[in-house]
């Protein structure tokens, strides 16, 4: 098959741009992305040459294997627009398109949905109305992130990124932190932002390089700083902390983002 790209022309009208992977035989995407030139393209490019496993690249090579019906259709949803319009118009197109069942292949939601991405009615009241968090159920570490994330973010949304496609409140709370012993007790990090709990994760052991379980990591070029291994908690879990309010137990100049008590 022919590969097909934009020209220079038309890369020069199209600037920023929202679009959208089909299987020719669905009504419903399998991808949403942000990208400039020939971005959308580079998905089929990369299943076709590139050994790396993901569900995108899995449903690419499903379709093509077939005797017919095998081009992954590539559909502009909006063009013309500065990167940050755009980050903001994908971000939208996922959220809905998840949660109108489309069962996206993109590993994570869109950019800034930390701060207004796509929530209920209700959820909206509890997020500017936020309940207080007075008790903890488990044993957590709450990171505070206001730092970490806005540089994350930042660079988010430059072309290229190192993280197109990631969930950035958790590579934001995921490393690196000055962490003692009792690191290895906890089985939830919060991840708190400007006062709020804005996401769970569960601290999961996952096998190293070395062929041995760990749950927290050295984080290399770092001479006592830990990451961990984790995955978006359960709902129960997740519910009972997700949108509280830890504000009324901060104390105003503390310096140290970890704390393991309200």
């Amino acid at each position: 098959m022919k590969n097909k790209y934009f020209d220079d022309k038309t890369i020069a009208e199209l600037k920023a741009y929202v679009y959208a992977l089909f299987d020719p035989l669905e009504d419903r995407p399998f991808y949403i992305g942000k990208g400039r030139g020939n971005r959308v393209f580079q998905h089929v490019e990369g299943a076709i040459h590139e050994d790396k496993e993901s569900n995108k690249y899995e449903t690419i090579r499903e379709i093509r294997s077939r005797q017919t019906k095998n081009r992954v259709k590539h559909t502009i949803i909006r063009h013309g627009m500065s990167d940050e319009v755009a980050f903001e118009v994908e971000s939208a197109l996922i959220d809905l398109a998840n949660r109108t069942g489309a069962n996206l292949t993109n590993e994570v939601t869109g950019h800034n949905s930390i701060e207004n991405g796509m929530m209920s009615a209700d959820e909206v009241m509890r997020k500017y109305n936020a309940q207080p968090l007075n008790e903890l159920l488990h044993s957590v570490a709450i990171i505070n992130i206001n730092k970490k994330y806005k540089i994350i973010r930042d660079e988010a949304l430059q072309v290229n990124t190192k993280y197109l496609g990631k969930d950035l409140i958790y590579e934001s709370v995921k490393q690196a932190w000055v962490m003692g012993a009792r690191r290895e007790t906890v089985d939830y990090v919060l991840a708190e932002y400007r006062g709020i709990i804005v996401e769970v994760y569960e601290v999961i052991e996952v096998i190293n390089n070395e062929g041995s379980p760990e749950r927290w990591y050295k984080v290399p070029g770092y001479k006592n700083r830990w990451g961990f291994n984790g995955r978006r908690a359960a709902d129960n879990v997740r519910d009972y902390y997700l949108n509280k309010s830890i504000a009324h137990h901060k104390k105003r100049g503390a310096a140290n983002p970890i704390r393991y008590s309200l």
